[in-house]
């Protein structure tokens, strides 16, 4: 991952967050949106900060074709799913899925309403 001086103190600070972010394919790279990296206090102050900006991801041109393939051909996605350090470098652990059918959320969503259901029936049991 391409990272800026500031961002890099703030991910050893541990003030970065991943958990909405996705990964981009776009003009033969991938781009990491939507992560936040919250700017430390004691970081330079001549640095124009932007805490969601959008990253560069230094794939390897094969493993670029494979994610093409899977995105464009097959219908897939390309999520981050960790981010750590490996030695001196920064890593983003990246992930290929496939987003739920329509069936499956309507098979979750009756789940969710019977537990909420159950719950109530049992606390008035209760009584």
């Amino acid at each position: 991952m391409a990272l800026q001086g500031w961002e890099v103190k703030s991910l050893r600070a541990g003030k970065a967050n991943i958990s909405d972010s996705y990964i981009l394919l776009r003009d033969g790279e991938a781009y990491l949106f939507g992560s936040t990296f919250q700017p430390l206090a004691v970081a330079s102050s001549h640095v124009v900060c932007d805490p969601t900006r959008n990253r560069k991801l230094l794939l390897n041109q094969r493993e670029l074709d494979s994610l093409y393939g899977r995105v464009n051909r097959e219908g897939y996605t390309v999520v981050a799913l960790s981010l750590y350090w490996k030695n001196a470098w920064a890593k983003l652990k990246i992930g290929v899925a496939r987003g739920k059918k329509e069936h499956d959320k309507r098979a979750d969503i009756k789940d969710r309403e019977w537990k909420m259901d159950k719950a109530r029936i049992m606390k008035n049991a209760s009584r």
